[in-house]
C-alpha cells in the first residue's frame, strides 16, 4: 500500500505546476481525440508509442482502467511565441524529465506505473515498430496521452483546474496509472 502523505511530500519538492490524484474511471476516452494523432501527427504509424501501435482507443481504455489510481501531473513553461511549434516542442524534454522523476518516486515506493505523457517516443533513431519488432525499451517508452484517446479537459474541469494559463504558456500533462 502506498503512503500518500510521503508521495505528496515528494511531489511537492518537484517543479510541478499541479498534480492531482484521479480515479481512472473518471477519464473520458474518445475516438475524436485519437483523430488528432491519425490526421495531424507525423509520427502516426511510425512508433510503438503511437496509433496504431498502442491499439484501439477501446483497448487503451481497458488497459488504463485496469489500474485503481492515476496521478495526473502538469508542468508549464513560457515561450516567446506559442505559434512557434519548434519553440513549443523544445520545452517537452523538461516535462519528460520530471515525468521520469515521478516514475522513479513511484518505483522507489514499490509501484511500477503505466505512464502516458507527451512523447511520440524518440528513444531510438529508428523504432522497432517499423521493422515489425517489439519495443526495445518498453520500460522507458511513454505513449502520449492523445494516443489513448484521453480528453484532458474534462479531467481538469472535474478537478477545478484550467488548461490555458496565458497566451504564451505551454502546458504539458502526464498520467501515471498504478
Amino acid at each position: 500500500m502506498i503512503d500518500m502523505a510521503i508521495l505528496d511530500e515528494k511531489l511537492a519538492e518537484l517543479p510541478l505546476y499541479i498534480y492531482q490524484h484521479i480515479d481512472p474511471s473518471d477519464l473520458e476516452f474518445s475516438d475524436r481525440i485519437r483523430w488528432i494523432c491519425e490526421h495531424e501527427c507525423p509520427m502516426h504509424g511510425r512508433t510503438w508509442a503511437c496509433p496504431p501501435g498502442v491499439g484501439t482507443v477501446e483497448h487503451c481504455k481497458k488497459k488504463c482502467l485496469r489500474y485503481e489510481n492515476c496521478l495526473m501531473i502538469s508542468t508549464i513553461t513560457e515561450v516567446y511565441d506559442i505559434a512557434d511549434i519548434n519553440a513549443t516542442l523544445a520545452t517537452r524534454p523538461e516535462h519528460e524529465a520530471i515525468t521520469n522523476q515521478v516514475r522513479d518516486i513511484l518505483r522507489e515506493m514499490g509501484i511500477d506505473p503505466y505512464i502516458l505523457s507527451t512523447e511520440a517516443c524518440t528513444l531510438c533513431e529508428r523504432c522497432a515498430y517499423l521493422d515489425g519488432q517489439p519495443c526495445r525499451f518498453p520500460d522507458k517508452m511513454h505513449p502520449c496521452v492523445e494516443s489513448h484517446g484521453i480528453n484532458v479537459i474534462p479531467a481538469l474541469e472535474k478537478c477545478g483546474l484550467e488548461f490555458q494559463y496565458g497566451d504564451n504558456i505551454v502546458t504539458w500533462f502526464s498520467f501515471l496509472f498504478y
